[in-house]
């Protein structure tokens, strides 16, 4: 971990900022994108880069906006990473965000995000808050090799229950689908029926399958070598290094995510999903646990 101070914090524009607190990530996810060499990351992916002035930068930064939006963060690096436990710079700026009254849309894996379940309570009581989790498999065993250094998806959908008693909507990720390791039918029906359960408002999925990068796949492929031998050559066998790698039973899931959602109201494309998470309505309706 080293600190560093940023010249700035939000990116974007119009009705919707992102920011990244940290640069890097100690989850050890072994597909994860933000690896890629396209980001020009110039120290080792685990040793994270804490912008330390980030609350300064976005108080700064919400002062000096005319009108209120939602605030995105967690697109590149999880806000909940360990050294938040101590650090505690996310839940500065989310302290920043009610006191300015603009909305959050919050992406993590952690359920470090309960430590900040009051502040995300009084956000969406007063503009909007969306908490986002990434569910890829139900198998608890599975989940400790493809994600290794976080809580499994079990403890994310408590999380994800929580949020929805305190009246917080949630977005899922379902995405990587990992061809031959996690694309069967049963995962992810056995993920969106518990979605269904904690009364999630929508589920964003790209087609069922991974994107692998330069620096991406090489890290995606070791951990393929480690954990399921003779993997890696059956990747490259079917897509050489192609970066778009969808599940060969894509058709079959895509079928199942379609008719679970529609059976149940929920927002089921990233566009909608997207403009969900990116509103922030003038009077922000609230919503109680029995709206759910």
């Amino acid at each position: 971990m080293h600190f560093v101070d940023a010249k700035g914090i939000l990116t974007g524009s119009g009705g919707h900022f992102g920011m990244n607190i940290y640069r890097g990530c100690t989850h050890g996810c072994i597909y994860c994108d933000s690896r890629s060499k396209c980001y020009q990351f110039t120290h080792p992916f685990e040793d994270i880069e804490v912008k330390q002035n980030a609350p300064e930068l976005l108080d700064a930064a919400l002062k000096s906006k005319r009108k209120k939006c939602m605030i995105g963060t967690g697109s590149m690096s999880d806000p909940y990473m360990h050294c938040e436990e101590n650090l505690k710079l996310t839940r500065r700026c989310l302290e920043i965000i009610l006191k300015n009254e603009f909305g959050v849309a919050i992406q993590t894996k952690s359920d470090m995000i309960l430590r900040d379940i009051d502040l995300l309570s009084e956000i969406n009581k007063s503009a909007k808050c969306v908490v986002q989790m990434t569910l890829t498999t139900y198998d608890d065993d599975l989940c400790r090799i493809l994600e290794p250094n976080v809580c499994n998806t079990k403890r994310r959908i408590e999380v994800l229950e929580e949020m929805q008693k305190r009246g917080i909507p949630t977005v899922v990720w379902l995405t990587p689908i990992l061809p031959f390791i996690n694309d069967t039918a049963e995962n992810i029906t056995a993920i969106l029926n518990e979605c269904v359960r904690v009364g999630v408002k929508g589920i964003i999925d790209f087609g069922m399958g991974l994107t692998l990068r330069e620096g991406d796949r090489e890290y995606y492929y070791e951990a393929l070598d480690k954990h399921f031998p003779g993997m890696k050559e059956r990747y490259v066998k079917r897509y050489g290094n192609a970066y778009e790698l969808q599940s060969p039973n894509a058709k079959e899931l895509i079928g199942i995510f379609r008719r679970i959602c529609k059976d149940n109201g929920l927002l089921s494309t990233p566009d909608d999903c997207f403009k969900f998470m990116h509103e922030l309505p003038d009077k922000y309706p609230q919503m109680s646990i029995f709206d759910l």
